[in-house]
């Protein structure tokens, strides 16, 4: 199967990559795929475990490899000598450029990018470049994940953004103020057919107009978010306190990491919307709004290793007020990248299955799952075993 990644040459990317083709070649284990669990025996009949990748940019390297030695170079995520083996096939992989269209004052941070809009082009000529592009890359087997910097929260226009006319009529009338990158690369993969995820807390095929555009073309997508560090764990340890009638006060998650996902929410707008997708889970799960701190600051050493430190006030039996700490210290890379991999095999074998619209189902997932109030992570992944038994 194939898979087009918006964000082609960042971390989680390109550790997807190394990952998919070390495992392909039989010299990396298959540790961290949730899609090769017992409970989804067989799903390769419908998406193998062996992929292509293509995908958009805005920092314009040579290629995939140059991409992944330089994040090797910074974070030595992995052994060298999978990075090695997997180089002719990475160096195969070369990014088209893409859009940042309203991405947010952190792209800046990114370094030298270049964009399509950074040419004059206006909203229909960018969206028929990445179209063209995803177009000759894709075939019947093929999905397109988001996995770009997070963007800041839209210019909501329920004319521009409500119904698909709508859309298509701002693309057509250069509305680019009410445009986003995610928005037109989601428009352009469910326009030719192809499932599409976001994750990332950008917009994405959230919207209702692209909603119906994916009901119209019979095609498959979920989102938002991917749910992979604190959160995680959060969305596994809160229903405990709520299966123990315990009352949580108060929660408070404070996030540290470095790399170019950290450069970028250090801007305030690209960390608003990280930081709402993170902090609505605990009222979505225990049905009442706990005092709630979330941050996330920069904190260039640490590079890719992202550390969060939470700490719980709860009320037990008597009154008695007691505390909970955690501290999550995990290579966000390697913890995403699999997770790329998984949401790619069960979209296609969503597609298969004659399955349209938001897969729900895929809560398991993301922060932010689209139609569903399901957060409780025990819930979602019952929810994701009985979904495919079902159908398979």
């Amino acid at each position: 199967m194939k898979i087009w990644i918006i964000g082609a040459y960042g971390i989680v990317s390109t550790t997807a990559m190394v990952g998919a083709k070390a495992i392909a070649k039989g010299i990396a284990p298959k540790t961290g795929l949730v899609s090769e669990l017992p409970h989804f025996e067989g799903i390769d009949r419908y998406a193998p475990l062996e992929f292509e990748f293509g995908g958009h940019e805005i920092r314009m390297l040579k290629n995939a490899f140059e991409a992944a030695e330089e994040h090797w170079n910074l974070n030595r995520h992995f052994e060298r000598d999978l990075l090695d083996a997997v180089r002719d096939d990475l160096e195969k992989i070369v990014a088209s450029k893409g859009t940042a269209l309203n991405c947010g004052t952190g792209i800046k941070e990114l370094g030298k990018i270049e964009t399509l809009e950074s040419e004059g082009l206006s909203l229909r000529e960018i969206v028929d470049r990445i179209t063209e592009d995803i177009k000759g890359f894709a075939d019947d087997e093929t999905v397109v994940i988001n996995v770009a910097s997070t963007e800041p929260l839209p210019n909501f226009s329920e004319e521009y953004h409500g119904t698909i006319e709508g859309f298509e009529r701002m693309i057509d009338e250069d509305r680019k103020e009410y445009a986003s990158a995610s928005m037109l690369y989601a428009y352009a993969a469910l326009k030719l057919g192809l499932p599409y995820a976001n994750f990332t807390p950008s917009p994405g095929s959230a919207i209702p107009a692209l909603k119906q555009l994916a009901e119209e073309k019979g095609v498959p997508h979920a989102g938002n978010d991917g749910k992979t560090g604190e959160t995680l764990v959060k969305t596994t340890l809160a229903p405990m306190f709520a299966y123990r009638n315990m009352e949580v006060v108060g929660w408070m998650s404070y996030n540290i990491l470095g790399d170019y996902d950290g450069k970028v929410l250090s801007a305030r707008d690209n960390k608003e919307s990280k930081v709402l997708s993170k902090d609505k889970v605990l009222e979505k799960m225990l049905g009442y709004s706990p005092y709630s701190i979330t941050e996330i600051q920069y904190f260039p050493s640490l590079v890719d290793n992202k550390t969060a430190f939470d700490f719980i006030h709860f009320r037990g039996f008597l009154g008695r007020m007691m505390k909970f700490y955690f501290i999550w210290d995990a290579i966000d890379a390697i913890v995403a990248a699999p997770l790329i991999l998984d949401i790619a095999r069960f979209l296609l074998f969503a597609k298969k299955k004659g399955i349209k619209g938001v897969v729900k189902e895929m809560a398991f997932f993301f922060k932010s799952p689209m139609d569903t109030n399901v957060i409780n992570t025990h819930e979602q992944f019952e929810m994701l075993k009985e979904w495919y038994s079902e159908l398979s």
